[in-house]
């Protein structure tokens, strides 16, 4: 009903916007007609006075009194004119309303009869929200979330909560800024690390920084089977240059999962990934043996793989992750001018991939290679 009240209350303004202007009535501009009569006797009276006295013809009396007469019409059809109106024009005016009244309220409902929803029963947001849980606003939820911490920063509860939603969005930044607050506010569980770690990486491109390998090395220190810090550890040592320690813990992390985890494809692939792991590898897994042998020949079969890698991105192209990888072994091997060379011909392939060319950069700024910087 109160729409319907609304609805009446703007249609009326609206008409009367459309016949206030025909309403008003024009200002008199004279101020009363019998003063222009008396005028005219006084006109009269004063040119049969010239007459008397010979000071005008006859003739030129009579001119003067039908001048006068003229003058006299003139301003009586003023006065008119100015305070009343025509026939024909008080009709215009009266068809004018009538066609506004009429009109303007059958319009409105014609326009909504045709796009809106008259016969929809009220049904308020939070009875929405009640009979449809499963098509609440996110958006509006997520604002809700962040109003309420915006007030209370101390919960550390709501950070939990907010934190994985803005990782799983692709708010790297704010995901790790979340996980810290809900840290710092008692929520300290391994997982609550393992997913600041996650998120510090992300937000650098992929690269595990100094801050990451802290937030994951806490969380397994609280929990040492923690898959995800576990996982993105070997990811550490495996851009470290460390292959074999990287494969190692990657297989240690498969032979201890529980049956059915989903998170074991994502590792297998990774496993695959390193060098000389893959399916087909011929002989013993290269990452075992090197893993076998003498400390000195340990580093010249390490040698051998990165001189290995660096040839097939040389000849290939490559991704940022390999790249990553080949730069942070020349390092490993104490090969800094090397390592500085595969910088800048990573930035030269990859200069049309902006979001790999970030993760070069955040590379060569934590590995401090500034000599190589663009």
């Amino acid at each position: 009903m109160l729409i319907w009240i609304i609805f009446a209350a703007m249609t009326g303004a609206v008409v009367f916007a459309l016949l206030w202007p025909l309403n008003r009535g024009p200002r008199e501009a004279f101020a009363d007609t019998a003063d222009a009569a008396s005028l005219y006797r006084a006109q009269l009276g004063e040119i049969d006075r010239d007459v008397a006295r010979a000071l005008i013809a006859p003739a030129e009396a009579e001119a003067a009194k039908a001048e006068a007469a003229r003058r006299l019409l003139r301003a009586a059809g003023d006065e008119v004119g100015a305070a009343g109106e025509t026939e024909a024009s008080l009709r215009r005016r009266r068809a004018s309303s009538a066609l506004a009244l009429s009109c303007v309220p059958l319009l409105a409902l014609l326009v909504y009869g045709a796009f809106g929803s008259p016969n929809a029963p009220d049904l308020p947001l939070s009875a929405r929200i009640e009979k449809e849980p499963s098509r609440q606003d996110f958006a509006m939820s997520l604002a809700r979330i962040e109003a309420h911490l915006a007030a209370n920063p101390a919960d550390g509860r709501g950070w939990s909560v907010l934190a994985p939603v803005y990782l799983r969005q692709g708010r790297f930044e704010d995901a790790a800024r979340a996980f810290a607050s809900a840290i710092r506010h008692g929520q300290d569980g391994a997982e609550m690390f393992a997913g600041q770690g996650e998120a510090q990486i992300l937000a650098a491109g992929g690269v595990v920084t100094a801050a990451a390998r802290e937030s994951l090395s806490e969380a397994v220190r609280r929990d040492p089977r923690n898959p995800r810090a576990r996982f993105f550890l070997a990811i550490g040592q495996e851009q470290d240059g460390d292959l074999p320690g990287a494969a190692a813990a990657l297989r240690a992390l498969l032979q201890e999962a529980p049956p059915g985890a989903e998170w074991t494809e994502t590792v297998r692939q990774r496993l695959q990934s390193l060098p000389g792991t893959g399916p087909g590898a011929p002989g013993d897994d290269p990452a075992e043996a090197i893993a076998k042998l003498p400390s000195g020949a340990q580093q010249e079969a390490i040698r051998g793989m990165v001189d290995g890698l660096a040839a097939r991105l040389r000849d290939g192209g490559g991704s940022a992750a390999e790249w990553g990888r080949l730069i942070r072994s020349q390092l490993v091997l104490g090969d800094r001018d090397a390592a500085a060379s595969s910088l800048r011909t990573a930035r030269e392939r990859l200069a049309q991939d902006a979001a790999a060319l970030t993760q070069i950069n955040a590379l060569a700024a934590e590995l401090g290679l500034k000599d190589a910087t663009p």
